[in-house]
């Protein structure tokens, strides 16, 4: 196998780095759920250097440990020697995808899911008839008589990971300019739009523009945008995530921002390396560098903020969930517990085990449904475990592996951003509400 030449070191530089310490072990989802060597990150580089070194074929056997791993990055966290597993994973998954054997319903699977998650109007398109399938009852109707459980996991979880939809939300968009509240502005930020946060999750998008400009930034939101790749990235299709990088940075180039915010943990990840992704491209490289360095998540950038707007009490518990891209990959995890604690009234509360992923891995819940549902049994047993009022997530996908376990159930949680947070309180005390709105579902 060779290296990305992107990279500054060889792959087999960034395999030899691992030491064999065991100290992953213990933070690695999967091996904690099956105990397996090579299921965990050391037992992957095992595996990746034998195949590296021809003495191990890359045959189903192995491909399934490659496709197990969430690319959750606690062994990043958990690593001594600094192993960089992000990319060695990256890297082998792009293998995986050019050279391993694949079912052919695997492969059509997959690529049913690529032609649609990374596509925002293909996604809203799509939600009509999921929408009308909600309200008309069907839905409810199918959960309830057990037809689910007959189906192929992977075509029950589409049902089970449906977060809840109105035709109200897929008509709404972020405007493409919001001017700073007090009409003096003393920061011009550009907000990425993402897919399925705009597609599932307007009210985020809407939440941290109302937010930001009530901190004193005006706000564009560059229309046409597209997917940012990190999908693609994360799930070895490298060229796919290069041309989504590519038409993202024309988009942004001409925006009027000194800073780009992000309200998706995968995606500012993703965004991010977007340096390392198109440092071999001559025509891209540069812009990519100035583009990587503007990038900053949206609580990471309030925390650099002297806060303005003013916050009305919040009666709430609310547990933070840490976003795996956020807190292992983007190292950000305590400025969404600072803006949060920002908020009178409200109690914060750590999640027992909460540096483990709660399942959702970006499309891991859809291509490895039962490893993800054990998974975020795990997270939601502990989430649970510290009675919570509402459940705060940075990343669209935790909120939806959490709530269709809870939903499992028959329980419920309110579910929010730490921005949608933020939002109800800093417009509940400019509304003068002696109590705080509350849309949360």
């Amino acid at each position: 196998m060779t290296t990305d030449s992107n990279a500054p070191r060889t792959y087999r530089d960034l395999i030899s780095d691992c030491v064999h310490c065991g100290f992953c072990l213990p933070a690695c989802p999967t091996y904690a759920s099956w105990g397996n060597e090579m299921d965990s990150p050391r037992g992957r580089i095992d595996l990746m250097k034998g195949v590296y070194d021809g003495v191990i074929p890359l045959d189903a056997s192995v491909v399934a440990h490659f496709d197990a791993c969430l690319g959750c990055m606690a062994c990043v966290t958990a690593c001594p020697s600094g192993v960089q597993y992000d990319l060695l994973i990256e890297s082998t998954r792009a293998k995986v995808e050019d050279a391993a054997p694949r079912s052919p319903l695997d492969r059509a699977f997959r690529t049913l899911i690529f032609a649609l998650m990374p596509y925002p109007a293909r996604l809203r398109l799509l939600a009509l008839p999921l929408v009308a399938y909600a309200k008309s009852g069907l839905q409810g109707l199918v959960r309830r008589s057990g037809l689910l459980r007959r189906l192929p996991p992977r075509l029950a979880q589409l049902d089970a990971l449906l977060p809840p939809l109105s035709f109200a939300d897929l008509r709404r968009d972020a405007p493409p300019f919001t001017a700073a509240k007090d009409g003096n502005a003393r920061a011009r930020v550009g907000l990425v739009a993402g897919c399925v946060q705009r597609a599932f999750f307007p009210n985020v998008n809407a939440a941290t523009v109302r937010v930001l400009s009530a901190e004193g930034c005006d706000v564009c939101v560059p229309e046409g945008q597209g997917c940012c790749g990190a999908l693609s990235l994360h799930s070895g299709r490298l060229e796919e995530a290069k041309r989504f990088a590519r038409a993202l940075i024309e988009r942004f180039e001409n925006a009027p921002a000194d800073t780009i915010v992000i309200n998706a943990a995968g995606c500012g990840s993703t965004l991010k390396e977007y340096g390392e992704l198109l440092a071999g491209e001559p025509a891209y490289a540069a812009r990519a560098r100035a583009f990587s360095t503007k990038v900053r998540d949206v609580n990471e950038y309030l925390a650099t903020l002297e806060p303005q707007a003013p916050r009305a009490r919040m009666e709430r518990r609310v547990a933070y969930h840490d976003a795996c891209h956020l807190a292992h990959a983007q190292r950000v995890r305590e400025q969404p517990r600072t803006l949060l604690r920002s908020i009178p009234g409200l109690e914060l509360l750590e999640i027992p085990q909460g540096e483990m992923c709660c399942g959702s891995a970006g499309t891991y819940n859809l291509f490895q449904p039962e490893s993800a549902h054990e998974i975020g049994e795990r997270k939601v047993d502990n989430v649970v475990s510290v009675r919570p009022d509402v459940l705060a997530s940075a990343n669209p996908g935790c909120t939806i592996q959490i709530q269709s376990i809870m939903r499992e159930r028959g329980a419920t949680l309110a579910a929010a951003h730490p921005i949608e947070l933020l939002d109800i309180a800093i417009s509940s005390a400019c509304d003068g509400a002696s109590q705080p709105r509350s849309p949360l579902t």
